[in-house]
């Protein structure tokens, strides 16, 4: 059976639904902006299976902050649930203003930051 075609927005089914944004995810932002003045700059960057990280760089202190959500549809509802974000790239001006403070370095070495004495390498007879 063939339909009449119309151009009505109305009719389309097409239409992509919209995402909520996780609320502790949005809580957890909402608090970073606070404690940084009240604006920041996000960077949405694909982490493969994981999903979607969600950089923050407060415009105060430039103190790093970071979440990760299951894709990219979600990241962007988190941004605009969240006043005061600003989208933006990994550039020279970007990085020269992040602060990142010595437990986000010991966080992301994980274990090895805990470690007093190291193994020996394993390929040192050809080194």
């Amino acid at each position: 059976m063939l339909s009449v075609m119309t151009d009505s927005a109305a009719t389309d089914t097409t239409a992509t639904p919209t995402v909520q944004a996780p609320g502790d995810v949005v809580a957890s932002v909402k608090k970073f902006v606070a404690r940084e003045g009240g604006s920041a700059k996000v960077v949405l960057q694909a982490i493969g299976a994981a999903g979607v990280r969600i950089t923050l760089v407060g415009d105060a202190g430039g103190v790093l902050g970071d979440r990760v959500v299951a894709d990219l549809a979600t990241a962007q509802a988190v941004v605009d649930a969240v006043d005061g974000l600003e989208i933006a790239e990994w550039d020279r001006d970007l990085t020269s203003e992040t602060t990142v403070k010595p437990s986000h370095y010991r966080k992301m070495a994980g274990w090895v930051a805990r470690q007093k004495r190291f193994p020996k390498a394993r390929n040192r007879a050809i080194l």
